[in-house]
């Protein structure tokens, strides 16, 4: 009796494994997917980041004029009436000569 109830037991443990192993979902799918959130989490806070950044960039145009400015003189090369603009051009590298 003894020797019946531990096989038993053990055919049950054997399911169990088999399971845990092998069934849906199993073991390796469950770490396949903690390292998909650990992965999706980490773009998330990147992407969160960004989003403050720009929403930080929004709120600095609404209300101030100075970026607004340095945007225009970067983007669209804005110069004020008065102000005298100097571009500086690196010089090409001369073709060697034969």
């Amino acid at each position: 009796m003894f020797r019946g109830l531990m096989l038993i037991l053990f055919v049950l443990l054997l399911g169990l494994q088999y399971r845990l192993w092998f069934g849906e979902p199993n073991l390796r799918q469950i770490w396949q997917l903690e390292t998909m959130i650990e992965q999706q989490q980490l773009q998330n806070e990147q992407l969160s980041e960004r989003n403050k950044q720009l929403e930080a960039e929004v709120q600095d145009l609404k209300k101030g004029l100075s970026a607004l400015e340095e945007r225009a003189r970067n983007e669209l090369g804005m110069i004020r009436e008065g102000e005298t603009f100097f571009q500086l051009v690196d010089p090409q590298p001369q073709a060697r000569q034969r």
